[in-house]
């Protein structure tokens, strides 16, 4: 189940127009994390056109909630050595999470003009960016949406996996918990190495969409390495 969550918006008609795209390719949960304008006014009300109930029933929290699968977009891309920024592509993105139904995933999408902190794209699972010109390649957070949930829905029709049970939250928190104690054992040549390694781990697990099975036999993996 995927949550499209926006963080901080500052123009309440993209707010509309998210709700409208949404619609359009069947996506129901909206997020809206401490917004900057009222998301029920006149203007957002219009461009949300017959995604009113969207509107109405999108959830106002004031922090990104927890998800079994927390996927960060960003138009900021790093080289192979900026882990936290190593995108997925919109396409790759569907392909990972095709047919995980009965998982809760979160799909963030940053406040216009800033993005996301890096903080906030550390702590997701992984990253997704739509490619375009290296000269302008920030899209309007609406374009943006149109072109990601189209990938997701196009997807969704294909082949189900919803048989399927993935690990959840918890089970990564723990799966995490253990690789980060064995990792604090190890020596490394300095502290960043060993944060690296910690960032390396958090994002291959995050990627992985591993199932509870295959979670529950890396927590007993990682239990045995001394």
């Amino acid at each position: 189940m995927i949550n499209v969550v926006l963080v901080e918006p500052k123009n309440s008609g993209n707010i509309g127009a998210t709700a409208r795209i949404m619609k359009n390719f069947e996506l129901k949960n909206l997020v809206l994390v401490n917004p900057k304008v009222n998301y029920l006014s006149q203007t957002a009300r219009n461009r949300a056109k017959h995604a009113q109930e969207i509107l109405k029933k999108a959830k106002v929290v004031k922090n990104i909630p927890k998800f079994d699968c927390v996927v960060a977009t960003t138009a900021k891309l790093g080289t192979d050595y900026n882990i936290p920024r190593s995108a997925l592509t919109p396409e790759q993105l569907a392909e990972k999470i095709k047919g995980a139904d009965n998982k809760k995933i979160g799909l963030v999408i940053g406040p216009e003009g800033n993005g996301l902190s890096n903080k906030q794209i550390l702590d997701s699972d992984f990253v997704v960016s739509i490619p375009g010109s290296r000269k302008y390649p920030t899209l309007n957070i609406s374009h943006a949406c149109a072109i990601l949930f189209y990938e997701l829905f196009k997807n969704s029709k294909e082949d189900s996996l919803s048989h399927i049970n993935f690990a959840s939250a918890k089970d990564k928190e723990i799966l995490l918990g253990i690789v980060n104690k064995r990792l604090n054992k190890m020596e490394f040549a300095t502290k960043e190495k060993k944060q690296t390694q910690k960032i390396v781990w958090k994002r291959v697990i995050g990627k992985c969409f591993l199932t509870k099975r295959e979670a529950f036999a890396l927590i007993g993996f990682f239990k045995k390495v001394k």
